[in-house]
């Protein structure tokens, strides 16, 4: 149950100090110079969950390994600076926030760009990743600050629960996250065969 989530990153801290937001320079990139590529391709997977209490400001302390994704993910970003991303909400039927690394929303960028211009299927992805969707970036103590558009948007109130989902992560409302994507999951598997082992479900390598 992920109200029996240990909490990562105590020392994140909820306490007070403002946020500090530095402006955005959205300069495309390569990753830093040494990264190199099998280094760039480690750096943009997110992996683990937890559950994070929200303060009256929206105040949210970042699981500390998400964090890390986020510096390694930013073209832009340097020792001592705040890592920059954006938060994709979409429309009223997406019920969590999903964060993308600088490195995942230009992949995102590139491909819309190569669709037809004034298609449908392009005016719809341009209004949710551009439209919809706010950059920002993690303060000096660890925090994202959650606009309360976006809380009471996906139902955010005094906790947030975060999911790794490969090169993004989500933000959830805890209870929403159990009764939906937990329990949707769950009687999935309870339709397979009781030695049925997930893992089966990955592609073979290719010979």
């Amino acid at each position: 149950m992920i109200g029996r989530t240990q909490k990562w990153d105590e020392g994140g801290g909820l306490g007070s100090g403002s946020s500090s937001i530095r402006r955005f320079r959205f300069r495309r990139g390569r990753c830093k110079p040494g990264a190199g590529k099998g280094a760039a391709k480690v750096a943009r997977v997110f992996r683990g969950e937890g559950l994070h209490k929200v303060d009256a400001k929206g105040r949210v302390s970042v699981p500390a390994l998400f964090r890390r994704v986020l510096e390694l993910s930013d073209p832009n970003w340097t020792e001592g600076l705040a890592p920059e991303l954006v938060i994709v909400y979409g429309d009223r039927r997406r019920k969590f926030l999903e964060v993308y690394t600088m490195e995942a929303i230009d992949e995102v960028d590139r491909k819309i760009a190569r669709m037809k211009r004034g298609s449908p299927e392009r005016r719809v992805l341009e209004q949710m990743f551009n439209g919809q969707s706010l950059p920002t970036s993690v303060d000096d103590t660890g925090r994202l600050v959650l606009p309360a558009k976006l809380r009471q948007k996906v139902g955010i109130e005094k906790e947030a629960y975060f999911i790794a989902s490969g090169d993004t992560f989500q933000i959830w409302n805890p209870e929403t996250y159990e009764g939906t994507v937990l329990k949707s999951t769950d009687a999935w598997l309870d339709s397979m065969p009781e030695d049925f082992d997930p893992v089966t479900l990955l592609p073979e390598d290719d010979v």
